[in-house]
């Protein structure tokens, strides 16, 4: 993987990120491709209720759970081969998941594609780091990076319900393999190997300790959101709590930690991981309400609903393109600022939304929502990788990874009780007379629940309780709308503080560690073995008058010393 003689990728290079982003494309598409497989799943292999939900969250849990300690072992054993070898078990998961024929089997595959999909997020994100070392390309790389897994968020639900048309459940499966192989084929010959120069073993106990934590919060915060509060998923939350806990005082004390806690000493990098959180905690957590609005109050089928919701991304383009434009000539403070501002705006247009307004209002709302969030996100996530030093940047990706997950978590479970608490609280006032206490506990309960029991009344008693309902969900959408305004004005002014010290010119990067062992197939190729050797990105963070300096312009301690 050779740059040219000023430091800048040629086209093998921008050809490997090609292959880089299609894995991630695919990625993002397995979190929603399942969405309308369910009701074919469901009078095919027959799941319990609580089977279903491991059927679909089992992927997103384990995901979730193994994100830093792969990282952390792609660091130490290579990039490149981590990658290859997640991708060849997310093409055999996949082809166990096609043709499972009972509910143990089909959890078990979405369980391995969840194992094999932590292995492929922090690695495409790390090699990016290792590949472009000039920093406008590498943001240009990074900002299709993020384009790309953005898009297959939108496009998996859609792509499902497609195929589902043609084609058996297990098709939907399917779709990752093509890109797999593409990548086992095409990796070795356009990817560079990176590992990281350091000895010492792995540390087992802490990815542990990841696991454990990461399982029962991500778990307990999607329960409390979906249920409701109850004690049990309390008491697993809590205990995932404690066990964080545990894992930093262990990462505080091992002699080869799974993540050097010192990244979070580094201003850029602990200020874009925040944002990011922030910002996905407000785009993730109100697209509960946009699909539930467009198939439940608008009376759209699932397919066309996907369909329509892929109008946003229109504004999602724009403002990828914008961030890229912009990059280099407005301080990162002041872009990452006004997105989230852009997104508060979008917030603001939700509270306006009600049963009897047009589609186009709510799909302005979730554009102009979507186009801030995305736009400040693509920057956050070139600012957390360019702080990190080079031989980190597969554990700092995977921390950006992990935060990016417990941040749509927290938003769904956040956003999604508020706006359940007050659908309650208003259902209640104007539940229509007659019904009896069981349909009266399920129109109470979701906006799904009470068009169900809707349907089976008749007509005087159907409009007044669809009406009624449809305006409680209208109610607490609006509530919800203005916690996420009130998060969004809060990012902007945390970015706007935390990130005032960089300049306008393009994020700045940590000192390139001393050169890491080559590969055998790139044996005369420096950058493909180490992602170092030049000078142009070893810019270091510049501190606040009065300020430390922050520990990208120095060796962590106890490690190698970080040299450009």
């Amino acid at each position: 993987m050779t740059a040219a003689p000023n430091g800048l990728a040629d086209r093998r290079t921008w050809t490997g990120l090609l292959v880089l982003l299609l894995p991630t494309l695919v990625l993002s598409m397995d979190m929603g491709v399942l969405f309308f497989a369910v009701p074919f799943i469901s009078s095919d292999i027959e799941p319990s209720g609580t089977q279903q939900l491991w059927i679909m969250d089992s992927y997103s849990f384990l995901l979730a759970g193994l994100l830093i300690p792969m990282g952390a072992l792609g660091d130490r054993i290579g990039r490149r081969r981590l990658l290859l070898c997640g991708a060849a078990g997310f093409a055999a998961a996949s082809l166990l998941g096609a043709y499972s024929h009972g509910v143990t089997q089909l959890i078990a595959a979405r369980a391995l594609l969840g194992i094999a999909g932590a292995t492929l997020m922090p690695s495409t994100l790390a090699l990016i780091r290792n590949m472009f070392h000039d920093p406008r390309q590498r943001q240009t790389a990074i900002t299709a990076w993020t384009a790309a897994s953005t898009a297959g968020a939108t496009l998996g639900p859609v792509a499902g319900g497609l195929l589902l048309n043609h084609f058996w459940w297990g098709s939907t499966f399917l779709l990752s393999i093509p890109v797999m192989a593409l990548l086992l084929l095409a990796g070795p010959f356009l990817l560079p190997e990176y590992r990281a120069p350091r000895e010492g073993g792995f540390d087992l106990p802490g990815a542990g300790l990841s696991l454990a934590t990461v399982l029962p919060v991500v778990y307990g915060v999607k329960t409390l959101a979906v249920d409701g509060w109850s004690p049990a998923p309390a008491l697993i939350l809590a205990t995932g709590l404690v066990l964080g806990a545990l894992f930093v005082h262990r990462q505080r004390t091992a002699a080869h930690p799974l993540i050097d806690l010192g990244l979070f000493r580094i201003r850029t990098f602990s200020g874009a991981i925040t944002v990011n959180t922030v910002a996905m905690f407000a785009m993730m957590g109100f697209t509960l309400f946009t699909s539930q609005y467009l198939q439940l109050v608008k009376g759209m089928s699932p397919l066309a609903a996907s369909l329509w919701s892929l109008v946003p991304s229109a504004g999602v383009g724009v403002a990828v393109g914008l961030s890229s434009v912009l990059s280099g000539r407005v301080r990162p403070a002041h872009q990452m600022a006004g997105g989230l501002l852009v997104g508060a705006l979008g917030f603001g247009l939700m509270t306006t939304v009600g049963p009897n307004s047009p589609v186009a209002l709510m799909l302005t709302a979730a554009g102009v929502l979507c186009a801030g969030t995305v736009g400040t996100m693509t920057l956050t996530a070139d600012l957390a990788i360019s702080a990190a030093p080079a031989e980190r940047a597969g554990a700092a990706a995977a921390t950006s990874e992990t935060a990016t997950e417990l941040g749509s978590s927290l938003g769904i479970a956040v956003l999604g009780a508020v706006g359940a608490a007050v659908y309650r609280s208003q259902l209640a006032d104007s539940m229509p007379s007659g019904l009896t206490s069981r349909a009266a506990d399920a129109a109470r309960d979701t906006l799904g629940g009470a068009v169900t029991v809707a349907a089976r009344l008749p007509h005087p008693a159907r409009s007044e309780l669809a009406g009624a309902s449809r305006a409680a969900f209208a109610d607490g959408m609006h509530l919800a709308a203005v916690v996420g305004l009130v998060f969004m004005v809060g990012a902007a002014s945390l970015a706007a503080r935390l990130m005032r010290h960089l300049p306008a010119s393009a994020p700045v990067s940590a000192p390139e560690a001393e050169p890491a062992r080559a590969e055998a197939d790139f044996p005369s190729d420096s950058n493909s073995a180490s992602g170092s050797g030049h000078s142009s990105d070893a810019a270091s963070d510049v501190a606040e008058p009065g300020e430390a300096t922050p520990l990208a312009t120095a060796p962590a301690p106890g490690r190698a010393g970080g040299q450009s």
